[in-house]
């Protein structure tokens, strides 16, 4: 075993046990679903996708590991049934469906296995348990570190694990993805018991169960997060941003390919921003051929397209272009109340900055006491003057219950 020079602490390459092989035929799943079955205690899940690589954000391996059973690496593409986008992995949830999860991070990977027909009715999330707890690093590797002394390699954390056969190295490197979970967990569960966190963590935990059941609402005009979008001055500036995002959205679906592959958003804001008051005609094909992104081998194949969108967006009447901003929807940012709203600036200007306090106090990230966003909705408009009107106000918030108890004298404080 290796030392790691930074850290002073030895390298762990591979499981105590070995990388065990791919779990990729009806057989092997056969064999993974016992296994796991016999084994025993919460289940350490991970999962690998190709983001940047492939359009799809799909599970392309999925690492468990239970007490008894071992480590197991599945290919949910390769368990996908005739016509099926993603596997149907409703068998496994039979198995672990009632058993705690471990996971780490598992906002990034729960829509993933809800998606497989996993879905959690209890979990522990370690980097959650460590913002809980006030790390000031909770990557899976420093908190590996920090609990159970060994250095982890991550440098195949932006592989693309599309890639058939993966490589030896990058399945060990999965595979210690789950190794140590178990360990991490136990320590942080006992730390959180220590300073009395643990019925907070135990909250949020039920609140990232109950939040992987839920749709998230499709996000309106995505085009306008295209990368250097606050650089177009214009509304047929906006137009072709929304125009190229559009067809380039076209191509990365069909092709199954991540939109940065085909066409980075630089170059598409980079074209738009040359639309402005005094130059208002949109681009030529010179000026296109110009910008560095456009002249990649893949956004070269599709420059037909491209063209295309352009004169598309030529030839849109002035009516049918895109405001500059979109019409405003819910509760302004604080920074406008002062003007908007001067009643609801002083609350902010109150309870904010004690809000800032507790966090410090509790060492907690201030999100992880009240979200950012449920801190505004009260403030802006509070429903009541009184204790239990306010703690009804947030839970309708989705403020878990812990997180109540300890902002609701703030927020009355400073509405009073």
């Amino acid at each position: 075993m290796t030392v790691d020079a930074a850290s002073g602490l030895p390298t762990l390459t591979k499981p105590a046990d070995g990388v065990p092989d791919v779990t990729d035929n009806p057989h092997t799943w056969r064999v993974t679903l016992n296994e796991l079955a016999n084994g025993s205690g919460p289940i350490a899940i991970d999962v690998e996708r190709a983001q940047g690589y492939r359009y799809l954000s799909k599970a392309y391996l999925l690492q468990l590991k239970r007490h008894g059973a071992g480590i197991h690496l599945v290919d949910p593409v390769a368990l996908e049934g005739p016509g099926e986008a993603v596997a149907d992995l409703t068998e496994l949830q039979e198995i672990i469906g009632d058993q705690e999860w471990i996971l780490h991070a598992a906002t990034q990977d729960l829509p993933n296995l809800v998606e497989l027909g996993l879905r959690p009715s209890k979990l522990f999330d370690t980097e959650l348990a460590g913002r809980l707890l006030g790390l000031e690093r909770v990557g899976l590797g420093s908190m590996v570190e920090a609990y159970c002394g060994v250095h982890l390699l991550k440098e195949h954390s932006a592989v693309d694990w599309s890639r058939r056969p993966m490589p030896e190295d990058w399945l060990a490197y999965a595979a210690l993805d789950v190794e140590l979970l178990h360990e991490l967990r136990d320590h942080l569960l006992t730390e959180l018991i220590n300073t009395g966190k643990q019925r907070w963590a135990r909250e949020e935990f039920d609140h990232l169960c109950r939040c992987a059941l839920t749709e998230r609402p499709a996000r309106p005009d995505p085009w306008r997060k295209t990368s250097g979008c606050h650089q177009v001055r214009s509304r047929r500036g906006l137009a072709l941003v929304k125009q190229l995002w559009t067809v380039r959205e076209r191509i990365a679906e069909r092709t199954d390919t991540a939109h940065g592959k085909i066409l980075h958003d630089k170059a598409i804001t980079e074209l738009a921003s040359m639309i402005t008051r005094s130059h208002p005609e949109v681009p030529g094909v010179a000026a296109l051929r110009r910008i560095d992104g456009f002249k990649r081998r893949r956004a070269r194949a599709n420059e037909q397209a491209w063209l295309e969108a352009m004169d598309e967006v030529a030839d849109m009447p002035e009516a049918d272009l895109p405001p500059m901003k979109r019409p405003s929807e819910g509760v302004p940012m604080p920074r406008n109340w002062e003007r908007l709203r001067p009643e609801a600036h002083q609350r902010w200007e109150a309870v904010r900055p004690a809000i800032v306090t507790l966090a410090e106090e509790l060492r907690l990230p201030v999100e992880n006491l009240i979200s950012p966003d449920s801190l505004r909705q009260v403030l802006w408009a509070p429903e009541s003057t009184e204790d239990a009107g306010i703690a009804t106000q947030l839970e309708g918030l989705d403020v878990r219950a812990w997180q109540r108890e300890l902002v609701v004298p703030i927020i009355l404080a400073g509405i009073s």
